[in-house]
């Protein structure tokens, strides 16, 4: 870790680190403020007694907005839906695909059509939200609405607009002049801010004899395991040989030498949980606001714990670690380059025979991830609701946590070592990594 606290005497990765801090400091702050018109006292019992159904896991995603329904209460949830439906459309669209390999300009356009796709998803979620509310109570019968109304729907559609707007700002901002992805950030910081509630909530089980105390040290020994499992299987590699032809230009050589394409074993990363996640609890919440019995039945069949749920989840894990997989990395791209630059597979023909065997081997890598992140969002979270635990320790939100703090410190590391920092390079790089 030295060369971690070393990398505070880079100028410009110590303003990047602390310009992230400051805008998740930000992003906590607005976690606090609450929306007009909502009974604060009455909402929290709600919550505390609905910790454990769909609200539990919407709060864990927005950090405590929700319970608190402040002006984050949506969280980055909308963003992250519009994203999805975007890159879908870029794929059945050739207007959008045509976009999307216009360089740097039409990123940007596609970025525009994100941000008006979660304005209009905001504006219907906050509508749907404000109306179920008006029509909900805490324990004791007292409403949660101060004051139902049409006035009331207006302020909470707009409040809740513009917060989840602040907050794709804020996570534009960080990815662009902070460190890491700012998204994955905010989402990473809103689950670790909620796990000390959680695991005092956890202490409050155990004293009201709800859960047995001989279960705390299982889970802890559980969740260091899993951390363990996450670590290895994030930072493995298989590792492509390639062999660089020999070419003379002149008296000179050059060329020739041997290396290697690192492909990850999860390619994907924590994106296809954190899709799934999204898109699971968008009809679900919507649902569970309209007061009609077909809608609460399919609403009650796809809340967490439920056999719908589960298969529903790993079936879209599955479908997005193909899918990101398949608009982030492009074989044919990457044969194209090795052809130029005079390099090969040994064994494999140059060009498409190349990008037919990575494409290969990516396939088969992507269904090992598939099934890995099945296994570690979805076991855990079994075990764990058969024991009324909360949410901030299934396998999704420890996957989150882990996976984005590899994604941040391997970022922090790319920085030193593009400014040759030796010292970070022998001291302070992630074990398993070379």
């Amino acid at each position: 870790m030295s060369g971690l606290a070393s990398a505070a005497t880079i100028p410009e990765l110590r303003k990047r680190v602390l310009f992230t801090l400051f805008m998740l400091f930000v992003y906590r702050m607005g976690v606090q403020i609450p929306t007009p018109g909502i009974n604060g006292q009455a909402l929290a019992a709600f919550f505390e007694q609905n910790a454990s159904t769909l609200f539990g896991m919407f709060n864990m995603f927005s950090g405590g907005a929700l319970e608190n329904f402040s002006i984050f209460a949506l969280g980055i949830m909308p963003y992250i839906s519009a994203s999805i439906i975007i890159q879908l459309l870029t794929v059945v669209i050739p207007q959008l695909e045509s976009l999307s390999k216009e360089g740097e300009a039409g990123r940007r356009k596609i970025t525009q059509y994100t941000r008006y796709g979660t304005v209009v998803l905001s504006i219907i979620q906050g509508f749907f939200i404000a109306s179920g509310l008006e029509g909900m109570s805490g324990p004791s019968g007292v409403p949660i609405v101060i004051e139902a109304g049409l006035q009331f729907k207006l302020m909470t559609v707009l409040t809740l607009t513009s917060g989840t707007a602040f907050i794709m700002w804020l996570g534009e901002q960080m990815t662009e002049r902070g460190i890491g992805n700012g998204i994955s950030l905010i989402i990473f910081a809103g689950i670790v801010a909620r796990m000390p509630a959680a695991i005092g909530n956890t202490l409050q089980l155990v004293k009201a004899g709800e859960l047995a105390m001989v279960f705390i040290p299982v889970m802890l020994v559980a969740m260091v395991l899993i951390v363990a499992f996450i670590i290895f299987v994030e930072t493995a590699q298989r590792r492509i040989p390639i062999q660089y032809a020999k070419r003379v230009v002149g008296r000179k050589v050059y060329g020739g030498q041997a290396s290697h394409l690192p492909l990850k074993i999860n390619v994907s990363g924590v994106i296809p949980p954190i899709f799934a996640s999204s898109i699971m609890m968008f009809p679900a919440t919507i649902g569970s606001f309209i007061q009609i019995d077909w809608v609460q039945r399919i609403s009650a069949a796809l809340s967490p714990g439920t056999v719908y749920y589960y298969i529903m989840f790993v079936a879209m894990v599955v479908f997005f670690c193909f899918f990101y997989t398949a608009v982030t990395f492009k074989p044919d791209d990457v044969a194209e380059n090795l052809k130029k630059n005079g390099g090969f597979i040994p064994g494999i023909r140059p060009g498409k025979r190349t990008a037919e065997f990575i494409d290969r081997v990516l396939t088969r890598l992507t269904v090992v991830g598939a099934i890995y992140l099945s296994l570690i969002c979805v076991m855990p979270t079994l075990l764990i609701s058969k024991f009324n635990v909360p949410f901030y320790f299934g396998g999704t939100a420890l996957l989150i946590v882990v996976g984005v703090a590899i994604d941040t410190i391997s970022q922090i590391e790319s920085h030193l070592v593009m400014r040759n920092y030796d010292g970070f390079m022998k001291a302070g790089r992630i074990k398993g990594r070379r």
